[in-house]
């Protein structure tokens, strides 16, 4: 039998790619999303119109989309201090990481992610965390995420299987993803109706996506599209 899967859906490029690599995988996909207070809340907006926009496009694999869940993790948000949650600028902590890094923040949805699977019957949960272009996040490193796999399984005694497609890609490598997975319609659906900026900026078009384009979630996205136009313009 093929596993039902339940991606973390940020409505982010990276989870965007990831969700339809799911859909073109398993027979059945759920998505799960979480308000934890952060900065880019649009981001849970473009969520739903992404969502949206995959059914009524004639990708051949739209059919395995199913429900969708939203948390709310608000307690997250008001215990992090980060720039992620509060109104200041980026910058790097003294322990050299960004403070965008919201502690726990991954461990903690994928718990809660395993916890809606275990009642909905699905056995793979589906993420776009990557080691390849991130921002040096401990919670997004492929060691990290086996162990939480194994951690889950036992915690609940059924197989948890953690998929981390984009694990090993850079985003030059994400957008052609998108592009094989769904031709030029994905990757405008993507460009369009995701949201990546760290700001929460939906004012300024660029031919990536909304953004600032300052910081640097939008940096990342931006110098891996030019590199993926100019592989396969």
């Amino acid at each position: 039998m093929n596993p039902r899967a339940l991606v973390l859906f940020s409505g982010g490029q990276d989870s965007a790619t990831c969700l339809a690599w799911a859909l073109a995988r398993y027979d059945h996909v759920e998505t799960i999303g979480f308000d934890y207070g952060q900065r880019h809340r649009i981001e849970l907006t473009c969520r739903e119109r992404f969502r949206q926009q995959v059914v009524a496009t004639p990708f051949q694999w739209r059919g395995a989309l199913g429900q969708d869940h939203l948390l709310d993790m608000s307690v997250l948000g008001s215990i992090s201090d980060t720039a992620m949650t509060d109104e200041r600028a980026i910058a790097f902590a003294e322990n050299g990481l960004p403070n965008t890094f919201v502690p726990a923040r991954n461990l903690l949805f994928f718990q809660f992610a395993a916890a809606v699977a275990y009642r909905r019957g699905l056995e793979v949960l589906v993420g776009g965390m990557c080691e390849t272009d991130y921002s040096g996040y401990p919670d997004c490193r492929d060691n990290t995420l086996k162990a939480l796999q194994v951690a889950m399984s036992l915690g609940l005694d059924s197989p948890m299987v953690v998929e981390t497609p984009l694990m090993w890609l850079d985003k030059a490598q994400t957008w052609a993803m998108a592009q094989d997975l769904g031709g030029s319609a994905l990757v405008d659906l993507v460009r369009r109706d995701t949201h990546t900026c760290y700001l929460g900026d939906r004012v300024h078009e660029h031919e990536w996506g909304f953004g600032c384009g300052e910081c640097p979630a939008c940096q990342l996205r931006a110098q891996g599209y030019r590199t993926y136009r100019e592989a396969k313009p």
